[in-house]
């Protein structure tokens, strides 16, 4: 069983080496992107003003917020520099090798920083700190576009196409894991069977390669003791309210205390001191409490707004490699999104995952800025085939009219 988006490739119906000249740029998505962080921004304010208060001794309220828009700022800069890029520039072998070789790199190299809070995921730079596992989130369905576009024709054969890209895969997803980081690690799951699937594998390589994700996730809850208290604290987190469960319940508190309209911008109980780290992994939980069920529900329809102009660029990509590429990016980004929500209303057991542009972090800020960024260039050539298409179906038709 094939893919339906595949077999339109393989029919020869689009070829994988036209160039074409780019079209306009994606406005709806860039200001959804752009607006939800800046919208992140004025959150992480909110939510860390009286701690960054704490931590400066009483002399500023505004340092969290200053890293925060700082990298906001660069971020849709890069964002709009990679949506003027041509993507087809990443489409080379030397590219792919090289950004492959230094993400391993880093992955390997931050297990020899200190652990922070039990896990080793950031290489500290001073004040600041890189998180080289969300860089992870594009350089593996770039990859992947990579990889199965060349062995188009190979890509359900095991030694050719499967085992491959599987290796790479388990590369990056096993160092993730060493940092103790099982948030990433399901998203980059997700991302590897979505695009494996899009690029026409055999349905039975993606129930086996689905089946041994899950068993490995199964394997690293059940070795892991703290992953087994969080899975406990899940299915009763009242119970568990003054240990595992602590987190989760005061996550819930805050958003049922926001009610429908909320208690307004900054005036949040729950960020003083009751909700641990509330600016970053739980920020949704600000948003609930502050905005009520009207914020929540726009941000979830920001995101919305995202899968569907990200979704309708890749689908439209003039060729396999966009097609492909599109399709993992925008999927690292919503599964991230609906990972982190689930979390944050007790959906599925806690892990440590930011939510896009909103949450605090430097590196989950630009790495989700820069996943737009591609996304519009290939949207721009999208658009452009569309013109084009759309100009030939006009010129036979008026030399029908003409004949």
């Amino acid at each position: 069983m094939r893919c339906r988006v595949w077999e339109r490739f393989s029919l020869g119906l689009i070829d994988n080496k036209r160039r074409m000249k780019a079209g306009r740029q994606d406005w709806i998505m860039t200001a959804t992107a752009a607006g939800l962080a800046l919208f992140g921004s004025l959150m992480v304010y909110s939510a860390s003003a009286m701690i960054a208060f704490k931590e400066s001794q009483e002399t500023s309220q505004f340092g969290y917020f200053y890293k925060q828009i700082l990298f906001v700022g660069i971020g849709i800069a890069v964002m709009l520099a990679l949506g003027r890029l041509d993507y087809h520039s990443l489409n080379r072998r030397w590219v792919v090798f090289a950004l492959l070789a230094v993400t391993i790199g880093l992955l390997i190299a931050v297990l020899f920083f200190p652990p922070i809070n039990g896990a080793r995921r950031w290489i500290r730079l001073g004040t600041f700190s890189v998180q080289p596992s969300e860089v992870t989130k594009l350089v593996l369905p770039l990859f992947l576009a990579w990889f199965l576009t060349i062995r188009e024709k190979k890509v359900g054969d095991l030694l050719a196409g499967v085992l491959p890209s599987t290796a790479v895969f388990g590369v990056l997803a096993a160092l993730v894991m060493l940092e103790k980081d099982l948030g990433t690690t399901m998203v980059l799951c997700a991302v590897f069977a979505t695009v494996y699937f899009a690029a026409g594998a055999r349905l039975m390589h993606v129930a086996s390669l689905v089946l041994a994700m899950f068993a490995a996730g199964v394997a690293a809850l059940l070795l892991a003791p703290w992953r087994v208290a969080r899975l406990m604290a899940f299915m009763d987190p009242f119970k568990y309210s003054e240990g595992e469960g602590y987190q989760v319940v005061q996550s819930l508190f805050a958003i049922g205390s926001g009610g429908i309209y909320g208690e307004g911008f900054a005036k949040g109980q729950a960020k003083l001191f009751y909700l641990p780290y509330p600016y970053s992994d739980f920020i949704f939980s600000v948003v609930g409490e502050e905005l009520g069920l009207i914020g929540t529900l726009a941000v979830l329809v920001l995101f919305g707004v995202l899968l569907w102009r990200g979704t309708r660029a890749a689908l439209n990509a003039p060729d396999r490699f966009g097609m492909l590429l599109g399709i993992g990016v925008i999927t690292g980004l919503i599964v991230q999104a609906l990972f982190n929500i689930s979390v944050v209303i007790s959906i599925v057991p806690a892990k440590g995952i930011p939510l896009p542009f909103i949450s605090y972090g430097g590196s989950s800020v630009l790495v989700s800025l820069a996943a737009v960024g591609v996304l519009l260039s290939i949207s721009r050539y999208s658009v452009a085939a569309e013109a084009n298409e759309g100009s030939k179906n006009r010129g036979r038709v008026r030399r029908r009219r003409y004949a």
